[in-house]
């Protein structure tokens, strides 16, 4: 059984119901979800002229590899009425694979750990709630100690 962590995040419509909603996909598709963080609001990285974020850390438990996961993200984004323009653009929903048991993947369409977790509050608050001393593959720092030194200034806030 593999397990991957997921970061969702949404600032379109009713956010809190799409996380709700994407949640309910992601056990249909990939797996059974083991832990969830708090919802956190945080201000729009990036692209700063949009409405806040909410987002919000998973775990899933599936027998899928880290691929065919991706296709199902992708699946269930554009269900949920994902529409890709430019980076960083506001979104209905937003799933991104942050680890995958303890792999390092790199693939044309797959950077597993994702590159930016050391680099955003948002991603980072959420995890240490839940896996605190998971080391990250690459780093190899723990997510307390990502979070201790990141520079990244946005506040995030429990919803």
């Amino acid at each position: 059984m593999n397990k991957t962590y997921l970061l969702l995040g949404s600032n379109m419509g009713k956010s809190w119901q799409q996380l709700q909603t994407s949640i309910k996909h992601l056990e249909k598709k990939i797996g059974k979800v083991i832990r969830k963080s708090a919802i956190y609001t945080t201000a729009a990285w990036g692209n700063t002229n949009q409405p806040d974020f909410l987002n919000q850390v998973i775990v899933i438990e599936t027998i899928l590899t880290a691929p065919e996961t991706l296709q199902h993200i992708l699946a269930i984004e554009k269900k949920m009425g994902r529409i890709r323009t430019v980076k960083n653009a506001p979104r209905i929903i937003d799933i991104d694979i942050l680890f995958f048991n303890k792999q390092i993947i790199q693939l044309k369409d797959l950077i597993i750990p994702h590159p930016e977790i050391q680099n955003r509050q948002f991603v980072l608050v959420p995890l240490n709630e839940l896996s605190p001393r998971f080391k990250h593959p690459v780093l190899n720092k723990n997510i307390h100690q990502l979070l201790a030194v990141c520079t990244d200034q946005l506040n995030v806030k429990k919803f």
